[in-house]
């Protein structure tokens, strides 16, 4: 299979979107483990654009992980350069990175991360202890994200008084609650039943049509149905990057409607 050549972006902003909020160019991260040299991103571009919903699929090992912890500013490149909300990641210091981090992204994982003996409540409030400055309506705040995600009588309660699938909305209103314009989520539905795993994926499905960029990273087909973009990564670049009319509940169908070229 030809590889898309790595000097620019795999597929321009849909003209419905924004402008880009994540850019990418000839972006390649480089690992050494002993005398080993790993290469897990090679020469990749892409931009993501605001208000996007895109799924990012791969094998373990392909590189996807990779590209999420550099969009995530959790990791910085090798070589190239990514541009998040028009800032350079790999020119920033890491409390700039930290600062970039609360306030533009909003992250949701597999395991949920929820502490054990804290209520929703508290859970979701956490992330305004570090905002610059912080909100004098923490609270409230958080009140409104748990309404948000139809968890509005169950604040005061604890991780193991609620189902996987109510521990996860937790979870995506605290990636809610400093009002991020992108959330990232790696395998949110990992941990999950499928019925469950569909009623998260409609809540992301709500928020992405309020506005909210949307990026998951997972090795489901039937989770990336949800997209209305799809990048495939295999072994350190992207290998395939699709527009696909996006999975609606109770029965809609994904169908590929484009390609990058």
């Amino acid at each position: 299979m030809e590889r898309p050549s790595g000097s620019e972006p795999q597929q321009r902003a849909d003209p419905a979107l924004g402008p880009p909020l994540v850019s990418a160019r000839d972006l390649s991260k480089i690992y050494q483990i002993g005398d080993q040299r790993v290469v897990a991103l090679d020469h990749v571009s892409l931009e993501i654009a605001t208000g996007d919903f895109v799924a990012i699929m791969g094998p373990s090992g392909s590189g996807k992980s990779t590209m999420m912890n550099l969009i995530g500013a959790l990791d910085v490149p090798t070589s190239g350069q990514l541009v998040l909300d028009g800032r350079d990641i790999g020119a920033l210091s890491v409390d700039e990175l930290a600062d970039l981090r609360n306030r533009t992204i909003g992250f949701v994982f597999q395991q949920f991360n929820l502490l054990a003996r804290t209520s929703a409540l508290e859970q979701v409030m956490l992330p305004l202890l570090y905002a610059k400055p912080r909100p004098a309506e923490s609270e409230a705040m958080a009140r409104r994200r748990l309404e948000q995600v139809g968890l509005g009588n169950r604040m005061d309660h604890t991780p193991r008084q609620l189902s996987g699938g109510q521990q996860q909305r937790v979870a995506i209103a605290r990636a809610l609650v400093n009002n991020p314009k992108l959330i990232l989520a790696d395998e949110p539905t990992g941990a999950l039943d499928s019925r469950t795993s569909e009623e998260i994926m409609q809540v992301f499905t709500d928020l992405n049509r309020e506005g909210i960029t949307i990026v998951v990273v997972t090795h489901e087909p039937e989770i990336a149905l949800w997209a209305g973009r799809r990048i495939t990564f295999r072994d350190g670049h992207i290998v395939d990057d699709i527009r696909q009319t996006p999975y609606v509940a109770g029965g809609g169908v994904a169908t590929k409607v484009g390609s990058s070229t």
